[in-house]
């Protein structure tokens, strides 16, 4: 009786052995099989980490945009500000000129003061052309509609059609864009005329 417990005791205890043996060596299976990642698992790390990094270079790129932002027109302000203080530095010559003119006292004729305000005038074109303006020529030059505005027309049969008589209003250019044009009288002869001044041209040609 006493040998067929004992001998019960050691069945339990070689099945539960048994038992807890299959079941250390499934959790050992488990965590080997966690540590192998499918290879679609392994692209979607993969991926992850491509677009953790993308998000990351973005949210750099961002900062470095509104930076931008705001340091370009803090330099346009301080670049056109630099401009307008280099041309007002250039202009002080000539409104110097202009007091001494305004000072001139009543012993001076009115020719000395003509030549005195004549100096001032040529002053300032000389200020104008070292910023890069420049009068635009007209009066002998042939009418040029993106450069001149006629006023009035004239026929003078001694000039050529076309030719600019007189010029009211002088017209300015900068760097070759114009910044108005010049207000003129352009030469205007009748057909006639015109032809026989080309004929007359043509004979002192000969």
């Amino acid at each position: 009786m006493k040998n067929k417990k004992e001998n019960k005791k050691k069945n339990k205890k070689k099945i539960n052995d048994e038992l807890s043996n299959e079941k250390v060596a499934s959790e050992n299976q488990q965590a080997q099989d966690s540590d192998k990642l499918d290879p679609t698992q392994e692209k979607i790390k993969e991926l992850e980490e491509k677009n953790a990094s993308l998000v990351e270079e973005l949210q750099k790129l961002k900062a470095d945009y509104a930076n931008y932002q705001k340091r370009v027109p803090k330099q346009i302000q301080e670049a056109v500000g630099y401009k307008i203080e280099a041309f007002v530095k250039t202009l002080l010559p000539g409104i110097d000129n202009f007091e001494h003119a305004l000072k001139t006292d009543e012993s001076h004729s009115l020719e000395d003061v003509l030549k005195g305000i004549q100096i001032v005038y040529d002053n300032f074109l000389e200020i104008l052309k070292s910023n890069g303006v420049e009068q635009i020529k007209s009066v002998g030059e042939k009418f040029d509609p993106s450069k001149h505005s006629a006023m009035l027309q004239q026929a003078d049969e001694s000039k050529e059609d076309g030719i600019i008589l007189e010029e009211y209003m002088s017209g300015y250019k900068f760097n070759d864009k114009v910044l108005r044009p010049s207000m003129v009288v352009v030469n205007k002869l009748d057909i006639e005329t015109q032809q026989e001044s080309q004929e007359e041209s043509q004979d002192e040609n000969q």
